[in-house]
């Protein structure tokens, strides 16, 4: 414990008469100063007793002064995280200073966060993409600003634009290093807004959700038409939209309090609480679209271009597309494939050669 942590005891204790926090407690008595720790008891100790006492338990100390003099308290989503990322509910301070002298690395996301503690027990913090997070460090790119993340990830690795935060697209090839506890969640709240905020307020029992049904009948203009889903359609919007293939948070919202989705609402860290503007965008095309009345059509396929047609929506849905190499013409999504496909089974006019059945020859 340094001379300025020392002098932060002893002010705490001037006004306060006595501090406690995981594991440590130290008093003012009138026969002198007290401190307990699950390793050591001693009491009626005059100051420099009480330094000598301080060296002693030196974690669990400058942990009280992190979390109580450098980390502002008042802010319990960022204090909660930040506890998180090393564990502190699952183990007492002097085996997690063990752990952190090498490193504790966790997930957010995509993001992995390596955190460590310096000789005065201040917390540094390393942000990578997971698969960069045993890159080595010349390697990647550094930033240290965190405002530079919100240009850093509004373009995937190939360039394109990405319009939802949250979706498993984050670029790699970059590290943001040698970050304090409030850089870090600024730089989190930069990639993936909102998330600590949401992740806090439901681990308090305190997450407010807004369903479908609520988010869909508060819509006005070009999407006052989205209350006209029934619940089978929000149900193939979640499929299609809410996976941890396309988005990672882990949706909680339902079509109302009464009906629950039957897709599933993926499995990450952080959860949704409401239907993003993307999947309100999306529902109003399909809304459109669920408008239309079904008919019968007759195309003529042999069985194997009827799996191909399977093969292509799958491709396409699961963004596998690229994937498929030129040569690979045994997939039914490969391009040639398609392209024969295309040659063989559509008119003049570029459009499938079908019948709809009842209609006027």
């Amino acid at each position: 414990m340094n001379d300025a942590q020392f002098d932060a005891l002893l002010d705490a204790l001037d006004a306060d008469g006595a501090v406690a926090y995981d594991g440590v407690r130290v008093e003012d008595r009138e026969d002198g100063y007290a401190l307990q720790t699950p390793d050591q008891h001693r009491e009626a100790l005059d100051e420099s007793q009480l330094r000598d006492a301080a060296a002693d338990a030196d974690a669990w100390l400058t942990n009280w002064y992190y979390w109580e003099r450098v980390i502002d308290a008042r802010d319990e989503a960022r204090e909660e995280f930040l506890h998180w990322l090393e564990r502190a509910d699952e183990h007492p301070v002097d085996e997690r200073y063990d752990a952190l002298a090498d490193g504790i690395e966790r997930t957010w996301g995509e993001l992995a966060i390596h955190v460590t503690v310096d000789d005065d027990g201040l917390r540094r913090y390393r942000v990578t993409h997971v698969d960069d997070a045993e890159a080595e460090h010349d390697d990647l790119d550094g930033y240290h600003d965190p405002l530079e993340a919100r240009e850093l990830f509004k373009t995937d690795d190939d360039g394109r634009y990405r319009p939802l935060r949250t979706a498993p697209t984050l670029p790699t090839g970059w590290a943001f290093v040698d970050l304090d506890g409030h850089d870090l969640v600024r730089t989190i709240d930069f990639t993936y807004p909102a998330t600590i905020q949401n992740w806090h307020r439901e681990r308090e029992g305190e997450l407010d959700v807004t369903h479908w049904h609520e988010t869909a009948e508060r819509q006005t203009g070009i999407y006052d038409v989205l209350d006209e889903l029934d619940a089978d359609a929000v149900d193939w919007i979640a499929e299609a939209c809410c996976d941890d293939s396309q988005c990672l948070r882990r949706r909680e919202w339902q079509f109302d309090e009464d009906h629950e989705l039957t897709a599933d609402g993926g499995s990450g860290t952080f959860p949704c609480r409401e239907p993003c503007s993307l999947v309100v965008a999306a529902g109003r095309k399909w809304t459109t679209l669920e408008d239309e009345t079904e008919r019968t059509y007759q195309l003529d396929l042999t069985l194997s271009e009827l799996r191909q047609i399977e093969e292509l929506i799958d491709a396409v849905a699961d963004g596998r597309t690229d994937e498929i190499r030129e040569a690979d013409v045994y997939d039914g999504a490969n391009r040639y494939r398609a392209r024969y496909l295309r040659a063989k089974r559509f008119d003049e006019d570029g459009e499938l050669s079908v019948t709809e059945i009842g209609a006027d020859e």
